[in-house]
């Protein structure tokens, strides 16, 4: 039976560390998607993708981060969001994606901004799902410094019975899986980097000043960030989704799927598209 995308493990060597990456793919003709999952969640976010006509031939690509999910890393000490976007640029190496259009989730989101940041002119359009671009956006990462914790494996009970009962949409769904996609050995150096780009990273300023067509993406939980208006005033396309906090994708799928197909539809005209030799499914990685 031919499946709609294809499982993939990639083995990698990042900064000397030994990955075995696990990822979800296919192949296609047109622009390829790069998309990045956030914190205690998996690739499997984005397999829903194949059910959308408006990404039709496409190719695409998410993986589990170091640390989460199905991917094996050999130095759990090592993570950190520099370490993701070294990571994101070594399977898009291996992907052959010169330029690409980028979704990137709350950890995703701040790992595809570093990653534009370093590389704008591969990116063709970004998709920022709650990424972080202030200090307000630490709300998760924080805890590693509001609930000091030595043990790891400690600290990740109870961050997960906090997710547990926050009163936000999906908070409950999002704890029941944390346990199971997170490494507790991960999680200090992806927090502590997240909070440190967030407080002295510039990270608005990196944001708006990419060169591609940019979309902000927020759950309606979280209408009163204060940056909202600024980043609009700067050319960013908001996306307000509804009955959602921090996790359209498991809030409100349809509306999170329909606002990027829209918006990937505003900035990549048909006739834009970049033509190819087309890709099978199992020829990408």
């Amino acid at each position: 039976m031919e499946h709609e995308f294809v499982t993939s493990l990639l083995s990698l060597n990042v900064e000397g560390v030994g990955l075995d990456v696990a990822a979800i793919h296919r192949g296609g003709e047109l622009d390829p998607i790069l998309l990045l999952h956030g914190f205690g969640s998996t690739k499997e976010d984005y397999a829903d993708i194949v059910r959308y006509e408006a990404f039709a031939g496409h190719p695409f690509l998410a993986y589990d981060a170091p640390g989460c999910g199905e991917t094996r890393c050999s130095d759990l000490s090592r993570t950190s969001i520099p370490f993701l976007v070294d990571t994101a640029l070594a399977v898009l190496e291996r992907a052959k994606f010169d330029h690409f259009h980028l979704v990137g989730h709350s950890m995703g989101g701040l790992t595809a901004l570093m990653l534009a940041h370093q590389h704008p002119e591969r990116v063709l359009s970004f998709v920022n799902i709650k990424g972080n671009l202030a200090p307000e956006d630490c709300f998760l990462s924080r805890q590693i410094v509001d609930y000091p914790q030595t043990d790891s494996e400690r600290f990740l009970d109870d961050f997960t019975e906090r997710a547990r009962h926050a009163p936000a949409y999906a908070s409950a769904l999002y704890a029941a899986g944390l346990r199971h996609k997170v490494r507790a050995g991960a999680v200090r150096g992806i927090f502590e980097s997240m909070v440190d780009l967030s407080d002295n990273g510039d990270l608005m300023t990196k944001f708006v000043d990419l060169p591609c067509p940019k979309m902000f993406m927020y759950g309606e939980q979280y209408a009163s960030l204060s940056y909202l208006n600024h980043v609009e005033a700067q050319g960013v396309r908001l996306s307000k989704i509804p009955e959602c906090g921090h996790f359209p994708m498991y809030s409100n799928p349809p509306a999170m799927w329909k606002e990027i197909a829209e918006f990937h539809r505003s900035t990549c005209a048909p006739e834009q598209h970049r033509k190819g030799k087309e890709l099978p499914h199992s020829n990408i990685l």
